[in-house]
């Protein structure tokens, strides 16, 4: 594979996520949801001029090098609205995405995706956009209740839906470079800490089948990084069902020279997961990460036990309508 090229910055605008603040303070490498729509041409603080939270991610991903700019949309959140909604508000130019990662297979991740295809489309004249997934992420999902019985999952559209929706899918289990090499997206994410055991209860239904089978790992999920000169590897970890070390190990094995600046997504250290904050808070530590934004499902417990371990300088919670420089 050729190797990941270095950009000069990158811009992460946060288009869905589980929570809105834009009065908590931030550091300068950080646009707060209010401060950004004033730029955008906000004259007047309202609902129906701010961005709504929503239980998903999408997160915006643009790497400036030299004269090129290359933009990435990382997963669409949970729903039609929420995408569309807060990108027209932030200003958002859909035609300009030039590539598509679907994190894994979960409806909070994949169903604001049609509609983001949709304006994309609308927005680049209907040229076909990359989407990137993995085998793995269509069949019938499901969490299993403590009665026994399950709540299925809206499923994830199969290749063939995405084609007609205006995607060019590419899907495969191996790690690839994409936009110019300007992106990488990892393979699957081996699990290799005892602790890390990805989602209890979690459960899949085979293609034909009647019968839901355990499925706790969703080897499915992958991250995304890129390379900024001078600061190191942006991690982009959506949900981070492999367990957030195993995913810093793995970028680590991948980029052995390169150091990881930033960490960014959800970590779903929330629910049953709880009972690993500890483990995880102390193992995340050996990475030397400089900055951390968890997201989405990480859980507010886990975002409080990585501040008092890492200080307030080494953690930047994510709110949607956020804009981040690194």
């Amino acid at each position: 594979m050729s190797p990941l090229q270095m950009v000069d910055r990158v811009e992460i605008k946060v288009l869905v996520d589980n929570v809105t603040d834009s009065l908590s303070s931030t550091p300068n490498s950080v646009t707060r949801e209010w401060s950004f729509l004033e730029s955008r041409g906000m004259r007047l603080i309202g609902g129906g001029a701010l961005c709504c939270a929503n239980h998903g991610l999408s997160l915006l991903v643009t790497a400036y090098g030299g004269e090129k700019e290359r933009t990435l949309l990382f997963d669409g959140g949970p729903v039609d609205y929420a995408v569309e909604r807060n990108g027209i508000r932030m200003g958002v130019n859909f035609g300009a995405v030039e590539a598509i990662v679907l994190s894994h297979g979960h409806w909070d991740h994949a169903g604001g995706l049609p509609r983001a295809l949709e304006l994309i489309s609308q927005g680049n004249g209907g040229a076909p956009v990359p989407l990137y997934l993995h085998p793995g992420m269509f069949e019938l999902r499901g969490v299993r209740r403590p009665d026994g019985s399950v709540m299925p999952m809206a499923p994830v559209p199969l290749p063939q839906e995405w084609t007609r929706l205006g995607a060019a899918p590419i899907v495969t289990t191996v790690e690839q470079l994409c936009l110019d090499n300007t992106f990488f997206i990892s393979g699957e994410i081996p699990r290799v800490t005892a602790y890390e055991v990805g989602f209890p209860g979690h459960v899949r239904q085979p293609s034909g089948s009647e019968t839901w089978h355990a499925d706790p790992l969703l080897v499915d999920e992958r991250f995304l990084a890129c390379h900024v000169r001078d600061k190191g590897l942006i991690l982009f970890s959506a949900c981070s069902h492999a367990g957030i070390v195993n995913v810093l190990r793995q970028a680590t094995k991948v980029f052995p020279n390169v150091k990881i600046h930033a960490v960014i997504g959800g970590l779903h250290l929330s629910g049953p997961n709880e009972a690993i904050i500890p483990d995880t808070v102390r193992d995340m530590g050996a990475f030397n990460v400089d900055v951390f934004v968890p997201a989405h499902c990480t859980g507010w417990r886990a975002v409080n036990a990585m501040v008092r371990e890492y200080g307030e300088s080494g953690v930047m919670p994510c709110a949607v309508g956020k804009m981040y420089v690194f």
